[in-house]
């Protein structure tokens, strides 16, 4: 079992403490469409939470997965949006660290690494989500450099974020081998960018799009060529699907912990609700199927902070149970607590809208159920 080194844990303590006394006090704002503080990514950032996995050499702390799982899970908790927001801006600066150009690094890493400024992965598409190899995104060739045309959607951090890396198709529609991925200035001209609204609340994970016309790109921003890009990001995936089934326990966590607190100080005929075993048997469900779920997403961030081959099943299976749970329970503690629950100071309505955006991101539940089918029974799996 991946245990977290001295110091990661002390950077983790430092994490629990600012979701504590800065994100979550400010959640219930963001839930109303007011945007987050650009101070609070600062601060995120000088508690290393931009460079967590950066290598030491390009300016990071060369921590573990299992550390980045645990503080997507703590930030989950405050609110899911600021952690996916959070670590989408690392994971460009991961990227950013691992394949760029000396040039790229020193254009972007400074900002990225102390919160100056934010990031996004542009995947998904207006008429491509989970088939990623649908993206029309276009990558052209020239002599000096690329042209990009097209439009992404549903991006996390797109809002604001001062760089993105794009995905694009280099070669013919549909082949996921002409796929490549480019640093893309999204404050440069030839991007056009825009919010993106609903009845959940987007503010907090910036959600956005953007559409590049004509815009020109040197060589040295082709960060992954075509025929390494799709491969490229499969792998990361796994992470991403691991660590949102963490956000999903952190959620259901912080749901426990207000609904156990509640249960002990509210009398009701003449005695605390956790006094009444109807009360205390559904809270002590969703306490056993949290212990199950951080089980089968300790296995998957073990497999994929040690490279196992047995990450994609793991992450996929982690990320449908933890979503599940979440589902599932998130409204039994909402039950548990009362009229009171609904009120601002409390997580749960922004968690259960939440846990319908975690069943969405890097990969719907019914696409990952088709992909543990294939992995977990492959000889039952119908043949086309």
């Amino acid at each position: 079992m991946n245990q977290l080194s001295t110091t990661e844990a002390t950077c983790l303590k430092g994490i629990q403490a600012f979701a504590e006394m800065s994100v979550a006090p400010a959640a219930s704002g963001w839930t109303k469409g007011k945007a987050p503080d650009p101070q609070l990514l600062v601060a995120a950032a000088e508690l290393g939470l931009t460079r967590l996995e950066v290598p030491e050499t390009d300016g990071g702390l060369g921590y573990s997965f299992s550390l980045k799982a645990k503080a997507c899970e703590v930030l989950a908790g405050a609110d899911f949006g600021f952690a996916m927001s959070v670590v989408n801006t690392h994971n460009v600066a991961s990227k950013l660290a691992e394949f760029g150009s000396e040039a790229v690094k020193s254009t972007y890493l400074p900002t990225l690494l102390w919160g100056q400024t934010s990031a996004c992965t542009a995947l998904t598409e207006p008429g491509a989500g989970s088939d990623f190899s649908a993206i029309e995104m276009r990558a052209i060739k020239v002599a000096d450099g690329w042209v990009l045309d097209g439009e992404k959607s549903w991006i996390t951090n797109a809002r604001n974020a001062s760089v993105a890396v794009v995905y694009a198709q280099c070669g013919t529609p549909g082949e996921s081998s002409g796929i490549g991925a480019f640093v893309v200035d999204l404050t440069a001209p030839g991007c056009r960018r825009h919010a993106t609204t609903s009845d959940f609340a987007q503010s907090s994970n910036g959600t956005g799009g953007f559409t590049l016309s004509g815009y020109q790109l040197s060589d040295d921003h082709l960060l992954v060529s075509p025929g390494q890009a799709f491969k490229s990001i499969l792998g990361e995936i796994n992470g991403a699907r691991t660590y949102v089934a963490a956000m999903c326990c952190g959620m259901l966590q912080a749901g426990l912990t207000h609904a156990t607190s509640y249960g002990t100080q509210r009398k009701s005929f003449g005695r605390t609700l956790a006094g009444h075993q109807g009360w205390r048997l559904p809270v002590a469900r969703a306490e056993t199927d949290l212990a199950a779920t951080r089980a089968l997403v300790q296995l998957a961030t073990e497999a994929v902070n040690s490279n196992d081959s047995g990450a994609q099943l793991l992450a996929a299976q982690a990320k449908i149970h933890a979503v599940a749970t979440c589902q599932t329970h998130m409204p039994v503690l909402l039950h548990a607590m009362g009229a009171e629950g609904l009120r601002q100071d409390y997580p749960f309505a922004r968690h259960l809208a939440a846990a319908q955006i975690a069943a969405l991101v890097d990969g719907s539940t019914e696409m990952l159920l088709e992909r543990v089918s294939r992995l977990a029974r492959p000889t039952s799996t119908p043949t086309k």
